[in-house]
């Protein structure tokens, strides 16, 4: 746009850009363990992304980048975003208020400079209203993309996602996507998961002695301990090794929760048959079924604790988790089927290497 000085004094404009929304989430904002911020954001290149919640501009202590010469303004919630970027290397104000009962808003207030009489300036400002679309915004201005909320993983979560995009631009499908990642997860994991599953492949194989030990020993826990122990080193066994290389896994499993709940590509996005949005809950329960199922076969695979009460804690899991699934997004589902479907079958395998193993050693 430009703007023309017809008078005959010179003028100082101001550009002033605003936004504004009520300080209620959105629906679908909150899913289990995940909540989706809502509210005003800022960016600017010295103090990056900074998001303000509404109740900390009604406390009086909002704290974000009041002036800046670069950066935009916006306001974000779970899967879309509005966002001024204005002119830059101008300084600019910007403010964070409350405009009227649960009405917010964000604002950026820039000098265009004098205008001498009968001359005019050209002003470029961009106004970006629609879809966490990662790679549209990117190139739009710095840091835009950085509205996608993956969490403390962020580090971890956008390779993910820069992944799962290579992968469905050859598939075409986000729920094929999600099987195809899942699968390499697995492959590039698979010395730690095979080092685990041999580990309980092991326990497994030790667990009637375990339990002669406790009808031997009967309550008395200290000499119990000092026999397994014994037996463990003797053996070579490590009671943990089954878990340690689970536990390193850990991280990517949160970031990639994260990313199929918080990119906006899932939203809509059909699989096959039944599974027509993966940001929605299977309407058929289908999925959290097979999860389920796929999450007892493991525990039937795994040794059977020593301690009954925790024997009967692991068997009553499938329950709670798959209970838990009935409620998650389809996408977030899918990938645990197919990662527990993958695990059974490396588990599997490594039991009858193990088994054949030990029959030679045994001859």
């Amino acid at each position: 746009n430009d703007i023309y000085n017809t008078g005959g004094h010179v003028i100082d404009p101001s550009l002033y850009f605003q936004l504004s929304r009520d300080g209620n989430d959105p629906p679908a904002a909150t899913q289990f363990f995940h909540s989706a911020f809502t509210g005003p954001v800022v960016y600017s290149s010295e103090d990056k992304y900074q998001k303000v919640k509404f109740s900390e501009i009604d406390k009086g202590k909002a704290s974000y980048i009041k002036q800046a010469n670069n950066g935009w303004i916006g306001i974000v919630q779970h899967y879309f975003a509005t966002a001024w970027i204005p002119p830059q290397n101008k300084t600019r104000y910007n403010e964070m208020l409350r405009v009227a009962n649960n009405l917010y808003a964000v604002r950026s207030i820039e000098s265009v400079g004098k205008i001498e009489p009968g001359q005019h300036q050209s002003v470029l400002a961009h106004l970006w209203v629609g879809p966490q679309d990662q790679k549209a915004m990117s190139q739009l201005a710095p840091g835009l993309d950085v509205v996608v909320d993956y969490g403390f993983l962020t580090i971890i979560a956008k390779p993910l996602f820069q992944l799962m995009t290579w992968i469905h631009s050859y598939v075409g499908n986000w729920g094929w996507t999600i099987v195809v990642l899942t699968l390499l997860i697995k492959l590039v994991f698979y010395p730690l998961s095979a080092a685990g599953y041999r580990s309980m492949a092991k326990m497994k194989l030790v667990t009637p002695r375990l339990q002669e030990m406790k009808k031997t020993f009967g309550g008395d826990r200290a000499k119990m301990n000092q026999a397994m122990m014994q037996m463990y080193k003797t053996e070579k066994i490590n009671p943990l090794g089954g878990c340690l290389p689970m536990i390193v896994q850990v991280p990517v499993f949160i970031a990639l929760y994260w990313v199929l709940l918080g990119s906006v590509e899932m939203r809509g996005a059909p699989w096959i048959l039944w599974i027509h949005d993966l940001s929605a809950r299977d309407p058929l329960f289908i999925l959290p079924a097979i999860m389920m199922a796929t999450m007892f076969l493991q525990i039937k695979l795994n040794p059977t604790p020593p301690d009954p009460m925790q024997a009967k804690m692991m068997m009553a899991m499938p329950l709670v988790f798959g209970g838990m699934m009935f409620f998650f997004p389809a996408g977030l589902v899918l990938y645990y089927c197919f990662n527990n479907a993958v695990s059974i079958a490396q588990q599997r395998y490594i039991m009858h290497r193990l088994d054949k193993e030990m029959a030679v050693v045994h001859r």
